[in-house]
């Protein structure tokens, strides 16, 4: 059995006050593990307390020593303005390899032109196509319609191996039908 990617045992994560927890859960390389529950219910701050931005009043978030994380959080940064393509936006990301077929068309467009879902996508993939571990995903369904996540769901089945990613949605049937296993974040 591999090591984990990462261990939360027994978190209580908050800001102010606690939002979430006590939780407890591993990732281990080769899973997409997804979190779903209502809004509110602490799902975003638990991938605060894994990229250790916020304060864990209880409990230990163990990453393995030497991880590499990604995070796109749920509004990836797009200014009204960004001079610069698909490709580009990409490369400054620091993704490598060629992106799926699915994405090949926006690579050329200027990323300004791109609609809130494309962006998303994009996004997504350069997370995926950096040299991280683990990757948070915040709400990657944001400004998906059907078929954005079908693409998102196939390109959360490229993740391979020795890496993994801990997905927080809303959507509880996209979480069961996309990733390898879930749990649901109780307020």
């Amino acid at each position: 059995m591999a090591e984990p990617l990462l261990r939360i045992s027994e978190l209580v994560a908050g800001y102010g006050t606690p939002v979430v927890g006590p939780l407890s859960l591993e990732v281990l390389p080769g899973e997409v593990v997804g979190l779903w529950g209502a809004n509110g219910a602490g799902k975003s701050t638990l991938l605060h307390a894994v990229a250790r931005q916020c304060t864990c009043f209880s409990g230990v978030v163990e990453p393995r020593p030497g991880l590499v994380l990604a995070w796109q959080p749920q509004q990836p940064p797009k200014l009204p303005e960004m001079p610069f393509t698909g490709a580009e936006y990409l490369h400054y990301a620091g993704a490598r390899g060629t992106p799926p077929p699915r994405l090949a068309a926006w690579l050329g467009q200027r990323v300004d032109q791109l609609s809130g879902g494309q962006f998303q996508l994009l996004a997504v993939w350069a997370a995926l196509g950096g040299d991280a571990d683990l990757v948070l995903l915040d709400e990657p369904t944001n400004n998906l319609d059907p078929d954005g996540e079908a693409v998102l769901a196939e390109l959360l089945g490229q993740v391979g191996r020795e890496r993994a990613v801990l997905l927080v949605s809303h959507q509880r049937d996209f979480v069961t039908r996309a990733c390898s296993r879930s749990m649901e974040v109780a307020a």
